[in-house]
């Protein structure tokens, strides 16, 4: 049995991903397994700068942002199983499917991003994603990401 620590903070996947605030949607990695899953942690609240619009009176966290939540913590493990290489790619999201939106994040909640690979075919990542609150399916969706070099 493995004794390895398999969660990253903040700092550690900042490391990892060129997003920063107000674009950073992941606050922590709870457990991955290379080239196979990654469970991330976002603790939503009021504060957040999506909650000026959407909606003043009744904050809910945009969908197409929790998708994009699913896709840093894509583009993380996509990191922690290439290890590190120069030049460091970018993850980028290039396809979204069967996107369902179950009921709405809200301020106060933390919402837990599982995501599976289905497949990597010539870089390119094909993962199924749910986020759930309080153990509950919130949205789920398959999604695509490929890396590009930066440079």
């Amino acid at each position: 049995m493995s004794t390895e620590n398999k969660e990253l903070n903040t700092i550690q996947i900042m490391e990892l991903l060129p997003h920063r605030y107000p674009f950073l949607y992941i606050d922590k990695i709870l457990d991955y397994e290379l080239e196979r899953s990654i469970t991330a942690m976002k603790n939503v609240t009021i504060n957040e700068p999506f909650f000026q619009g959407h909606f003043p009176n009744k904050p809910i966290m945009p969908g197409v942002l929790i998708i994009e939540a699913m896709a840093q913590a894509g583009g993380v493990l996509g990191h922690l199983t290439v290890g590190d290489i120069e030049p460091k790619p970018i993850y980028y999201l290039v396809a979204v499917e069967d996107a369902r939106f179950k009921f709405p994040v809200t301020a106060g909640d933390q919402l837990i991003i599982e995501v599976n690979v289905d497949r990597i075919i010539r870089g390119m990542w094909r993962y199924t994603c749910v986020a759930k609150v309080n153990n509950n399916i919130s949205v789920s969706a398959k999604i695509m990401c490929a890396p590009n070099i930066s440079k």
